[in-house]
């Protein structure tokens, strides 16, 4: 779970690559953080377990009221090995 970050009414986010590109398979509108976050877990623990970490990575970014993407922070089950929780930070 995120924790402290608050949710944001009607906001949208997506998943890109830790170079800020769209993410080659979860690029995607998610209507939630927890959408999101469902999506990158799953992700990393199936088709992207096997890839290296560079590879693995992903950001969580936001869209902002005037369209720009905003990164809020980076699945951490993504960047380790194993099944750790999902955290962003």
């Amino acid at each position: 779970m995120i924790g402290t970050l608050p949710k944001l009414v009607g906001s949208t986010y997506r998943l890109v690559a830790l170079d800020g590109s769209p993410h080659p398979v979860l690029d995607a509108p998610y209507e939630s953080i927890d959408a999101a976050e469902a999506a990158a877990q799953r992700w990393c623990s199936g088709q992207g377990r096997d890839l290296s970490i560079e590879q693995r990575g992903i950001g969580l970014e936001v869209q902002t009221s005037c369209g720009a993407w905003r990164t809020i922070g980076y699945p951490q089950v993504c960047l380790r090995d194993g099944g750790e929780p999902f955290s962003v930070h």
